[in-house]
C-alpha cells in the first residue's frame, strides 16, 4: 500500500513537470519564432534593392499592333532563289558578266560576243534587274512613308511593271532609232553597255533592299544613302563608258551627249517617280 501511494505521488509530480517542460519549450519556440520573424521583415523592408517603401508605379497598358513580315521574308527569299538558280544553271554567263564589267576598255570581244549570243540567260538577268530594282523602289517608298505600312501587292506590282515597261519601250526606241539612222552597230553597243550595267546594279541592290526591309530606321537611313550612292556611280559609269566608245564613231560633242542623257535617261526616271507618287496619293 505504501509502495502504491509512493508510485502515484511520483507519477503525478513528474508528469506535471513534463507537461510544464513541454509548455515552456513551446513557449520558447514560439518566442524564438517571434524574435526571428521580425528580423527578416525588417531586413526586407530596409533592402534598397527591393524598394518596398517606395511609391508604387502604375504602368499603363497600351495595345500593340503586331507587324508580321513573313510575306516580305518570302518575297525576298524568292528573289534570292531566282538569282541562285540563274547563277547555278548559267555559271559561265555569270562569270563573263563580271569579267566584262570590270574590263574598262571592253576590248574582250570574245566575251562580249558570248554574252550577246546567250539570249535566254540575258533575259533572266534583265528580269532579275527589274525585280530587284522594283522591290528596292517599293521599300524606299515604304521607308519614307509614301505607302502604307502593310504590304500592298498592288503597289509592288506597280513598282515592278512600270520600270519594266519603260525599259522595254526604251529598248524598242533605241533599236528603231538605230535602224532608221543606219547606226545599228553603235546602237547595239550602247544597248549592250546599258543592260550590262543594269544587271550588275540589280545584283548590288539586293543587300540594300534586305536592309530596308528588316533593319531599324537608323540603319535603313544609312542603307538608303549607300544605295543611292551606288546607283549614281553605276549611272555615271554607264555614261562614261558609252561616251568613250561612241564618240569616235558618231562624232558627237559632250553637250549633245549630255542632252541625250537628260532627255532619255533622267527624264524617264523622273516621270516614273512622279507617276508612282500620283497613283499612291490617289490610293491613300
Amino acid at each position: 500500500m505504501l509502495k502504491l501511494l509512493f508510485f502515484s505521488f511520483f507519477f503525478l509530480v513528474f508528469s506535471g513537470w513534463a507537461v510544464a517542460q513541454q509548455t515552456d519549450s513551446g513557449i520558447v519556440r514560439k518566442d524564438s519564432s517571434v524574435h526571428i520573424g521580425p528580423k527578416w521583415v525588417v531586413w526586407l523592408a530596409d533592402n534598397y534593392l527591393l524598394n518596398s517603401k517606395g511609391r508604387p508605379v502604375e504602368l499603363t497598358e497600351q495595345p500593340r499592333k503586331e507587324k508580321s513580315k513573313e510575306a516580305v521574308f518570302y518575297l525576298l527569299a524568292a528573289l534570292l532563289l531566282f538569282l541562285a538558280f540563274s547563277r547555278y544553271f548559267y555559271p559561265r554567263y555569270f562569270t563573263n558578266l563580271f569579267r566584262v564589267f570590270f574590263n574598262t576598255s571592253l576590248r574582250q570581244t570574245q566575251l562580249s560576243d558570248q554574252l550577246l549570243q546567250a539570249k535566254f540567260p540575258s533575259l533572266l538577268f534583265n528580269l532579275f534587274f527589274v525585280f530587284s530594282g522594283g522591290l528596292f523602289v517599293y521599300f524606299l517608298l515604304l521607308h519614307f512613308s509614301l505607302v502604307r505600312a502593310q504590304i500592298s501587292w498592288v503597289t509592288i506590282g506597280l513598282c515592278l511593271v512600270l520600270p519594266g515597261l519603260v525599259y522595254v519601250a526604251k529598248f524598242c526606241l533605241l533599236k528603231f532609232t538605230g535602224w532608221v539612222t543606219g547606226y545599228s552597230e553603235e546602237t547595239d553597243t550602247y544597248i549592250f553597255i546599258f543592260f550590262l550595267i543594269n544587271k550588275i546594279l540589280g545584283i548590288f541592290l539586293v543587300p540594300f533592299t534586305i536592309l530596308l526591309a528588316f533593319a531599324d530606321h537608323s540603319i535603313a537611313d544609312s542603307a538608303v544613302t549607300g544605295a543611292l550612292v551606288v546607283a549614281a556611280f553605276f549611272l555615271l559609269l554607264r555614261f562614261i563608258r558609252s561616251y568613250s566608245l561612241l564618240q569616235n564613231r558618231l562624232k558627237i560633242s559632250r553637250f549633245h551627249f549630255l542632252l541625250y542623257v537628260l532627255g532619255i535617261e533622267i527624264l524617264p526616271l523622273l516621270l516614273i517617280y512622279k507617276g508612282l507618287v500620283i497613283l499612291l496619293d490617289k490610293n491613300l
